[in-house]
Parts: structure tokens; sequence; C-alpha cells
């Protein structure tokens, strides 16, 4: 793979991040407003008590599809801020570590993805896989999943 093309592998990567974290807001959002609504239908009937509890219940609902929503929020802030215009010779963020099996993208916490028919593992820069691959260069190892693997490629 040439540097360009190494480049707009992680910009694309970048993308589909992006991508990924505006779906999860829009569907929070949704479920917010879904919840809402729920509270605002629930009729008040003889039995106060049920009256009460559903409502809320649909503010619980409500509050967790905020929180949710703020979350995502932020990691879309922090994706935005990441470099993927430079090549790395040690794995940091914006880098893209290729494992013997799988690769990493530290950039987003966003698990395990598949982008253009590949596996790619979206790592937040604090999460403890990306914290052990710090620093860590091709050809060396390192331990997902109780296997150790060797870095390949980094980028």
């Amino acid at each position: 793979m040439t540097r360009a093309e190494k480049i707009q592998y992680k910009q694309n990567l970048k993308q589909a991040g992006l991508a990924i974290i505006e779906q999860r807001m829009a569907a929070a959002k949704a479920q917010m407003e879904e919840a809402q609504q729920a509270a605002n239908q629930e009729e008040k009937s003889s039995a106060g008590d049920k009256y009460e509890t559903s409502r809320a219940m649909g503010h619980l609902q409500k509050d967790m599809h905020a929180r949710q929503l703020a979350e995502q929020t932020k990691e879309l802030a922090a994706l935005h801020t990441v470099n993927v215009d430079n090549l790395y010779e040690t794995a940091t963020t914006g880098a893209l570590i290729q494992g013997e099996k799988m690769a990493f993208f530290i950039a987003a916490g966003l698990g395990k993805q598949t982008i253009d028919n590949k596996i790619i593992f979206f790592l937040s820069p604090q999460a403890p896989l990306a914290q052990q691959l710090q620093h860590k260069k091709a050809g060396d190892h390192f331990v997902f999943n109780a296997f150790s693997t060797i870095i390949v490629d980094l980028y």
C-alpha cells in the first residue's frame, strides 16, 4: 500500500466512525422522544400510583437516552480531532495497527466494526488495549483476548 493509500484508508475509517456515531446519536434522540411521548400519553387512572410510576419510568428512560446522547456527542467531538493525515511509526491516536488476523484503529471506542468486508476494532485512546499498544512498532508482540499476535503493519 502506498503512503497516499494508507492515509486514504484511515480517512475512510474515520468517516465510517463518524457515520456510526451519528447513527447512534439519531437513535438516542429518537428513543428520547419516544420515552417523552410515552410519559406524556400515560393517562391518569383510578390507580394513581400506576400513572405516576409509568410517567417516572418514561422520564428515567428519557434521561438514560440523554446520557447516551451526551456520551456519543463527546465521542463525535473527540473523533473529529483525530489526525489521520499522518503515518505513524508507533501506536498512537490516529494510527491503524494491522495484526496478523485483525486490525485496530485508535480513534474512538466503537468496538468491532466491519468496514469494506474487513473487521476493524475501533479503540478509544483511553481503552486498556490502546494503552497496551501505545508506543509499539511493527514487529512487536502484544496480547489480545489471550492470544499473542504480532504487529504486521502500523501507519
